[in-house]
């Protein structure tokens, strides 16, 4: 079984994930782009304009980030994020959009970080607003394969001590109390997201993890 998508399979994934997501993002109103995430202290505007940065500044922009947040990668993530959500809400969509079929990746990152940053926070954005948003099996297994074997930069979540058994697609791994659901579910369990994997079983109506 190979968990993992070649490289132009993974990329036209990331864009269709992307021009959805600002499909999504365009109909929301004034109120819902400021509702509150479990990302940290991230609105949905906060998110969605992450989402927007790696694939836009350049290495020079991403050095003075840096240098700004005093050296700390978390801090440069998370400064640069709400900065940009400045932005009006019609350019953080257009600047989504602008990104479709865009190559560029952050500094240290592997191809496979912006399939695993459009999934896990597009369900960021979805779940905050109550909204049902499909990940593709595929695409969820070769992002969860990527936070198991994640190594540069390091993987911020702790893996859980247990046998991961996906439900819907082949992928296991891991040892101990075997946990069981989708392949989104555990993608997010991984991810540090217990209670968003919880909500994305009861909106897609498939029996949570087990």
């Amino acid at each position: 079984m190979n968990a993992v998508l070649g490289t132009d399979e993974r990329w036209q994934i990331v864009d269709r994930e992307r021009a959805g997501l600002a499909d999504l993002l365009e109909g929301l109103s004034p109120e819902e782009w400021e509702t509150p995430t479990r990302c940290g202290d991230w609105r949905v505007r906060d998110v969605a304009a992450h989402l927007t940065v790696a694939a836009r500044f350049t290495y020079k922009a991403v050095l003075g980030e840096f240098v700004r947040a005093r050296g700390s990668f978390d801090r440069m993530i998370h400064d640069s994020a709400v900065r940009e959500a400045e932005s009006p809400v019609a350019e953080i969509v257009a600047n989504l959009r602008a990104i479709v079929g865009s190559r560029r990746l952050a500094p240290t990152t592997s191809p496979r970080e912006p399939l695993l940053d459009i999934l896990v926070h597009g369900q960021d954005i979805a779940l905050a607003l109550g909204r049902r948003r499909e990940m593709p099996p595929e695409a969820a297994r070769d992002a969860a394969d990527r936070v198991w074997t994640m190594r540069v930069p390091p993987r911020p979540w702790p893996l859980p001590k247990a046998r991961l058994v996906a439900t819907d697609i082949e992928w296991t791994r891991g040892d101990g109390t075997e946990i069981r659901g989708p392949i989104a579910a555990l993608l997010l369990l991984l991810t540090g997201r217990p209670e968003a994997a919880r909500e994305w079983c009861e909106l897609a109506g498939v029996e949570g993890l087990r």
